[in-house]
């Protein structure tokens, strides 16, 4: 059995949303820049050219965009655990890595921020 993924990749997903701990960071949404890097097979796909052997990556975008504008999470790790559980609930996504990053949230730093990986069980 074939234990390599393939990878859909959403790159550099920029939305803004309350996200800190600071009573600042709580009065005005900030930018968050999010990276999903989801695993599955889209072999089929490939063969067939039918989005339903794969993962729609639209759908995920604009539910990652909803959640990340709404959610108002104190810590860029909760906010990628919510991500994560929503991409795990997609048909066909086994695993995914989320990095979660707010640029310019450290005074030097381009961005910080968190990645984290998640795996639908079985």
């Amino acid at each position: 059995m074939d234990t390599k993924m393939d990878q859909i990749i959403i790159k550099d997903l920029l939305v803004r949303g309350i996200i800190g701990l600071n009573d600042w960071e709580r009065e005005k949404p900030q930018d968050i820049l999010i990276n999903i890097v989801i695993f599955t097979n889209i072999k089929k796909a490939g063969e067939t050219d039918d989005i339903e052997h794969s993962v729609n990556y639209r759908t995920i975008a604009k539910k990652t965009i909803t959640h990340a504008e709404t959610a108002g999470r104190f810590t860029v790790e909760a906010l990628a655990e919510d991500i994560a559980k929503l991409c795990l609930e997609e048909a066909n996504v086994r695993k995914v890595r989320v990095r979660i990053e707010k640029p310019g949230a450290v005074r030097f730093a381009k961005s910080v921020g968190v990645e984290i990986e998640r795996s639908n069980p079985g």
